[in-house]
């Protein structure tokens, strides 16, 4: 009887000894989250509204294209954990622009068409 409670004791001991182990090890590699890019309509103006929530703090920059790849725009954004910019596009002409975000190795691609409609410029997201 001794026995048993000696052994079932010692085989509780290893048991917590490894679980322990197991779940220090699994806090000591989980992964890197990735930065968190949003490319979206702005509520109030007619543009496009880049938000950015960061794993690492580090530069982010926005480029807008037009439909010749030729660059109109390269703005970059501050370096702190979240950066919001809104960019307007009344001044654009109609045609297809791609907005191309970079946060800390993150690529964020979205093509906006803009048009007129009812004597006013407006937009939609191409894809």
């Amino acid at each position: 009887m001794k026995n048993s409670i000696k052994l079932s004791a010692l085989f509780f001991l290893l048991s917590a000894g490894i679980f322990a182990t197991t779940a220090a090890s699994a806090k000591n590699h989980t992964p890197k989250t990735n930065d968190v890019i949003t490319v979206s309509a702005m509520k109030k103006n007619l543009g496009v509204a880049v938000n950015i929530i960061k794993a690492d703090e580090g530069k982010s920059v926005v480029r807008i294209y037009d439909k010749e790849n030729h660059i109109l725009l390269k703005d970059f954004l501050p370096n702190k954990a979240e950066a919001s910019k809104g960019y307007i596009l009344t001044s654009l002409e109609n045609g297809d622009y791609t907005f191309e975000v970079t946060s800390n190795k993150e690529v964020v691609t979205k093509t906006v068409h803009v048009y007129d409609e009812d004597q006013k410029k407006t937009f939609f997201f191409v894809d």
